[in-house]
């Protein structure tokens, strides 16, 4: 008898217990709550300031990288100050539109990267001309300018020489490279401007 009791007793306890546990206040649901970082990844090239769309360009399509060919159209220099224009000719059989800021890198002579800061706009004439987008047919061209100084600053002694300079066109994800001599100090500053047309209110005078 006794040992029944205890048993019972047992039993009883435990639905106790059991309706202690589920009579405490809900928990708190995390439904809904918006997290705090994603991993979504970006769409948008970090090379241009100026949105190629169709309501832009009559729904003309952006120029490809793989059908343009860069060169440079131009160099000049005076009072410690470089200027060059680079020339994006296109080859695609279609015409199509570039807008906005190229990105750059100097490459040494066995293609590694050396140290490259650019700077959009500046103060230099030749690089302070607003964005604009571009219409070209095959075999024409557009251009930007790029700017720097060949005085080193600060504790430089010298400063490094690119044998090339890879170029990403604006609205790309992709590069293409041309054999470019240049020398920028400050860190490797340079100064570009948007790609603009070789006439028209955008133009600007090329090197």
């Amino acid at each position: 008898m006794r040992r029944w009791a205890a048993v019972a007793c047992m039993v009883v306890l435990g639905g106790v217990g059991a309706a202690a546990c589920s009579s405490g206040s809900p928990s708190t649901s995390s439904a809904g709550t918006v997290p705090a970082s994603s991993s979504t990844s970006s769409t948008v090239p970090p090379t241009t300031t100026v949105p190629v769309t169709p309501s832009t360009k009559a729904g003309l399509a952006t120029c490809p990288t793989s059908a343009l060919a860069a060169s440079v159209h131009g160099s000049s220099g005076a009072a410690g100050t470089i200027e060059m224009t680079v020339a994006l000719k296109s080859l695609s059989p279609h015409p199509c539109v570039l807008g906005g800021y190229p990105g750059l890198q100097m490459l040494a002579a066995g293609g590694s990267q050396l140290p490259t800061i650019v700077v959009r706009k500046g103060n230099y004439s030749f690089t302070a001309m607003p964005p604009s987008v571009v219409t070209i047919t095959t075999g024409e061209s557009v251009y930007f300018n790029l700017g720097y100084s060949d005085v080193p600053t600060g504790s430089e002694t010298s400063c490094p020489v690119a044998a090339s300079l890879e170029v990403t066109p604006p609205n790309s994800y992709t590069s293409l490279s041309l054999v470019a001599r240049l020398g920028p100090c400050n860190g490797g500053t340079i100064t570009v401007s948007p790609v603009f047309a070789a006439t028209g209110t955008a133009a600007q005078t090329m090197a």
